[in-house]
């Protein structure tokens, strides 16, 4: 009999279908059965030899909340026999979210380590979804939020738990590379059950559509900082088992939820997996493929949710690394983000675009990235260069900050997706990365000032470490001190100034926390929450911070 490995997950929901996601310990027929009649059915497909399934649920009834469970092979699996709570598909009302007083939340953040076992202690505190979990249980008719925007660093393959370390010694040799670190794909599913079987967090993840986009941590820290860092890593043994397992995880664990029923419907890959009896080549062929060419993959996606308008960008594997076309985003998907931003004028009232790196960066934090991509650039010779190479690896100096190009072309296209009479009323970037939570709005020169109001928000981690040094760096990095240690560093790699100057208007906050933005029409307004307690023992999730965006 086919038992639930994992899952279930309810990754898109609108106003009449739903996908939802399982891992199951055999090949077996998944099923999602609605209490409205609503539901559907797939056959699960082979993933060296795991077996898993998106299951479509189609005849749900528009502005509605009803349950669901799963069924294997015609046997209830979910929800668990002991749960007191049922999981929900709440859907939009006749497809639209923007009614009045019909307010639409979405709640992001990004690094999340695995919770501890219940009854253990938790060193970094009280992890943001389960917090949020046990809010929503306590209350199930209170405030939830609509989606769940999960922005990197889902799971860490080089840096895992007590319990995974004794995991992988009893598998393998942890003297040999890559030591205490994954390097398989077996070894990454151990990675999805640690963190997503997680009791509060598995009942979340079946209740609220999630989007999610991967960074460094999913594959390696740094993933992709510099092409002399890649051709490094290439000479390693073990880096090519580590990452195809990562793309291939991230495209089972992650990728295909982003996908709306449209488009999986026609997706190539999608269906040449589901046809094959063991799929396990045609995704390795795929991940190779990605690795090789990362312009013929395409990661970033669009969400649609009535007026607000989502864009994930993959602001990792599409990067272009020679250092005299140094870009975050590739041709192709530079091009793509640009056509989805503008398209359908007047159609969307809130673009918001979800990068796990953030945009807008401390000031001294920005200018320590442009200055070093300069010495990187031979700006200021050859010693100089090998300096900067160093110093980017070790300091992780990568963030758009670092692709000054990019910066420049992803403030224009802002400034003109947020002019005119149809613009949107906010244009907002979310992001997550480094440790602490933010609120920045640049300021365009007057001629090329948008209408829409722009913010970088940054909400990390959800459940990770702070270093004191992390807070220290950080709060001189927005610092007049630390300003002013830029502009020097920014002349000495003879930098030009960027398009925008910015002004944090929020932060810098630190704790385990989740940000969420609840819009009405045009209107927006953004809460942080932050974890206090301990898991068990009266964790919260406690509001520092309430402000509107946009009236």
């Amino acid at each position: 009999m086919a038992t639930l490995r994992l899952g279930p997950l309810l990754r898109y929901a609108d106003g009449s279908s739903a996908t939802v996601w399982v891992e199951a310990s055999r090949p077996c027929t998944a099923e999602a059965r609605c209490a409205d009649g609503a539901g559907g059915s797939t056959r699960t497909f082979q993933i060296a030899g795991h077996h898993y399934a998106l299951i479509p649920v189609t005849g749900l009834t528009p502005g509605t909340t009803t349950a669901y469970e799963v069924l294997l092979d015609g046997v209830r699996v979910w929800p668990l026999p002991d749960s007191p709570f049922p999981s929900v598909i709440r859907t939009a009302a006749d497809g639209e979210r923007e009614a009045e007083g019909d307010a639409f939340r979405v709640a992001f953040g990004s690094c999340r380590w695995a919770a501890p076992a219940a009854g253990e202690k938790d060193p970094v505190g009280a992890d943001a979804l389960d917090t949020l979990a046990a809010r929503m249980a306590a209350d199930p008719t209170g405030e939830r939020p609509d989606v769940l925007l999960l922005l990197g660093d889902q799971v860490y393959a080089d840096e895992v738990s007590h319990d995974t370390r004794d995991w992988l010694a009893a598998r393998r040799d942890l003297s040999e590379p890559p030591g205490a670190e994954v390097a398989d794909y077996e070894e990454y599913t151990h990675l999805y059950y640690e963190s997503w079987l997680d009791p509060e967090v598995r009942w979340l993840l079946s209740t609220v559509p999630s989007c999610m986009i991967f960074d460094d941590h999913d594959v390696i820290d740094d993933w992709n900082t510099s092409a002399a860092w890649l051709a490094d890593m290439r000479e390693t043994p073990w880096w090519r088992e580590r990452l195809l397992s990562g793309l291939m995880s991230y495209w089972v664990h992650q990728h295909l939820g982003n996908l709306t029923p449209a488009e999986l419907a026609t997706d190539p890959l999608y269906a040449a997996v589901r046809e094959s009896p063991d799929g396990t080549d045609v995704l390795r062929a795929f991940a190779a493929r990605a690795d090789a060419d990362p312009d013929s993959v395409r990661w970033s996606y669009r969400r649609d949710f009535g007026r607000v308008r989502l864009l994930m960008v993959d602001s990792r594997a599409a990067r272009v690394l020679d250092e005299d076309r140094r870009a975050m985003l590739n041709p192709g998907a530079e091009a793509w983000v640009r056509e989805q931003a503008l398209a359908d004028p007047g159609s969307c009232d809130h673009l918001l675009i979800g990068t796990s790196l953030p945009w807008l960066l401390p000031h001294l934090v920005h200018d320590a990235e442009a200055w070093d991509e300069a010495l990187c650039a031979g700006e200021r010779g050859a010693r100089w260069a090998r300096f900067g190479e160093k110093l980017r690896r070790a300091a992780d100096l990568e963030h758009w900050a670092a692709f000054t190009r990019s910066f420049t072309a992803l403030a224009d296209l802002i400034a003109e997706v947020g002019s005119g009479p149809q613009a949107p009323a906010t244009v907002l970037v979310l992001s997550g990365d480094v440790h602490h939570a933010y609120a920045a709005e640049p300021t365009w020169p007057e001629a090329s000032r948008p209408d829409a109001r722009v913010l970088q928000l940054t909400c990390s981690p959800v459940h990770n470490a702070i270093p004191l040094y992390i807070k220290v760096g950080f709060r001189l990095g927005w610092s007049g001190l630390g300003r002013a240690l830029g502009r020097r560093l920014a002349r000495h790699g003879r930098v030009p100034p960027p398009p925008v100057t910015w002004r944090r208007t929020g932060g810098p906050w630190f704790g385990n926390m989740l940000m969420t933005l609840t819009v009405r029409g045009r209107s927006a307004r953004l809460r942080l929450d932050r974890t206090r307690g301990e898991k068990g023992g009266g964790a919260r999730l406690e509001t520092v911070m309430e402000s509107e965006l946009s009236a």
